[in-house]
């Protein structure tokens, strides 16, 4: 069980829920929201990511939308009101908001990495290209093939999962990133034949479970590796 902090950021003060390990090593992981808020979906993954042994920190991203945003990916009503958040969010005052949340865990932990998910996987995307963050994960990230020129020597080490058959993320867009990306030093992708956008996501539509085991297992050893 989780509490609630609050971060300062330039723009102001938002919430971030924290999951603590049993005992603290250094490690942090700020873990980046979906369309739906710092959901229990959000919040089981920091749990889980806490058991593993990371302090683990989901801000609350929509809060310049309205703050406290947590609903479900299980009606049509919420799925509107999902799009609706999202299409008011601005992605760059998003990542300002997790080089704030970083900062703010820097007080306390050395090394932190960032993991994201559908928008989030985006922002983990924009995590690795312009914050000060040690390593990102990126699961089915939406727009990415937009911003691959944000890709520069100066990346962090990025770790991408990729559904082949994402229905946010078209096959166009998908041989966009190969091409763009392929060959970085800092960035490996995984595409996960057959699969739909938020594999990883339990209770989801699309959850796949060999997926989500493969796809949480690689990022699990990318973690060690990069933030040992």
């Amino acid at each position: 069980m989780g509490e609630h902090v609050t971060i300062n950021g330039p723009d102001g003060a938002f919430a971030a829920y924290v999951a603590k390990p049993a005992q603290a090593n250094g490690r942090a992981l700020v873990v980046i929201q979906e369309i739906f808020g710092v959901n229990k979906v959000m919040r089981d993954l920091a749990d889980t990511y806490a058991a593993q042994g990371y302090l683990a920190v989901v801000p609350d991203l929509f809060w310049r939308i309205q703050p406290g945003i947590d609903i479900t990916d299980q009606s049509p009503e919420e799925w509107q009101q999902a799009f609706d958040y999202f299409g008011k969010f601005n992605v760059d005052k998003g990542v300002v908001d997790i080089q704030a949340t970083i900062d703010h865990i820097r007080q306390t932990h050395a090394t932190i990495g960032a993991v994201g998910y559908c928008l989030g996987g985006l922002l983990a995307y924009l995590t690795a290209t312009r914050t000060s963050i040690n390593a990102s994960v990126s699961y089915y990230g939406v727009g990415i093939q937009d911003r691959l020129a944000e890709a520069t020597a100066d990346t962090k080490p990025l770790l991408m999962h990729v559904a082949s058959e994402d229905s946010f993320v078209n096959k166009e867009a998908q041989a966009a990133m190969k091409a763009g990306l392929s060959g970085h030093k800092q960035i490996e992708m995984h595409v996960y034949e057959g699969l739909d956008h938020a594999f990883a996501r339990v209770g989801g539509q699309h959850f796949d479970a060999a997926g989500a085991a493969l796809a949480n297992e690689r990022t699990m050893a990318f973690f060690a590796e990069n933030l040992s």
